[in-house]
């Protein structure tokens, strides 16, 4: 349902519906515990879906490196005006925003997106979500769900989320936006933090590459592969803890590359459950737990990163264990109450 609609929604824009030269959203990705198949409870279910956003004609996107943070590197996506002046010789209606004189521009053609959604030369995250909010409170008119289901927009600075409501049905939904590197499988994004960034800075979001991590291992496990039976029944014991389901998640990826398939069936279910318990407790008490993909050189070739990141120094996700002992006492209490349970 989600993706359909998500596609109907990147139809309507391709008729125009919003005239102007703004980001063209692509297909949408689904991303997280939802669409990778372990999602911890099976009512509340928000859907997480990455929009990738390529430039408007006459326009590139351009991504600059801001800061290399311990567990993300932060950019900014730089907005540049190209000459069309040979694709207005071959007929087509677009005014040059380089070489035409701005008064023209001015008359006879909407404004660069420079104008519109930057923040100097700069892609604004705020503003661009604000932006689709207005086209999803528009386009949904349009569509025929409008007549079953109820929209609800749910505020929010840098990602779109809304609800879907239908009789006892209800869909959460949160949407963001992400500038492809290259042709690689990693993203900048516009994901909420819990910190106040500058809203011209977009995060490196490896969630599309761990996706399809979480398909390629799905097409080589045996049938009755328990491995997301695992990362379930875990992560559901931790709702309304303060531990990280992120972190189990990382650990089960790492078993996943390390320990053969095929003992990973229905019948090596409590066995696997004790490998990750204990990696996660050596974890815990070393204070280190590798990211899963920076700095992996496992990772499987087939999955696109840049080629930086296969060589980069792998950050640590327990580093502020370690200078944190009142953090660390509540995580090591809350993998113990993991454990009893």
């Amino acid at each position: 349902v989600i993706m359909d609609l998500m596609d109907k929604f990147r139809h309507i824009f391709a008729q125009g519906l919003f005239d102007g030269f703004y980001p063209v959203p692509q297909q949408a990705i689904g991303v997280g515990s939802t669409f990778e198949g372990w999602s911890p409870c099976a009512q509340d279910v928000e859907y997480h879906v990455l929009v990738p956003l390529s430039p408007p004609p006459g326009h590139a996107f351009h991504l600059e490196l801001d800061s290399a943070g311990m567990l993300q590197r932060s950019f900014c996506v730089r907005v540049e005006l190209l000459c069309t002046c040979k694709r207005v010789q071959l007929g087509e209606d677009l005014l040059c925003f380089v070489h035409h004189p701005e008064e023209e521009l001015r008359r006879k053609q909407d404004p660069s997106l420079l104008q519109t959604l930057c923040n100097g030369s700069y892609l604004d995250v705020e503003k661009t979500v604000q932006w689709f909010y207005r086209f999803i409170r528009v386009a949904w008119l349009f569509l025929p769900e409008s007549r079953h289901w109820s929209l609800m927009l749910l505020r929010s600075s840098r990602s779109c989320k809304f609800q879907l409501n239908r009789d006892k049905e209800s869909f959460m939904v949160e949407v963001i936006f992400g500038v492809q590197q290259g042709d690689s499988d990693v993203f900048v994004g516009t994901q909420p933090t819990e910190v106040d960034i500058p809203s011209t800075t977009w995060l490196e979001t490896y969630t599309v590459a761990e996706a399809k991590f979480f398909k390629h291992i799905s097409r080589q496990a045996p049938y009755d592969s328990c491995h997301l039976k695992c990362l379930q029944l875990l992560t559901r014991i931790l709702v309304g803890e303060g531990f990280s389901s992120y972190a189990l998640k990382t650990v089960v990826m790492h078993l996943l590359n390390t320990t053969p398939l095929t003992q990973w069936r229905r019948r090596d279910f409590g066995q696997r459950l004790i490998d990750i318990l204990k990696y996660l407790c050596c974890s815990l008490k070393t204070n280190e737990l590798n990211h899963f993909i920076i700095g992996n050189e496992r990772f499987p070739m087939e999955i696109s990163l840049p080629s930086d990141l296969r060589v980069a120094e792998s950050p640590n996700l327990f580093r502020h264990l370690a200078s944190n002992p009142y953090a660390h006492a509540k995580a090591m209490q809350e993998y113990g109450h993991l454990l009893h349970q």
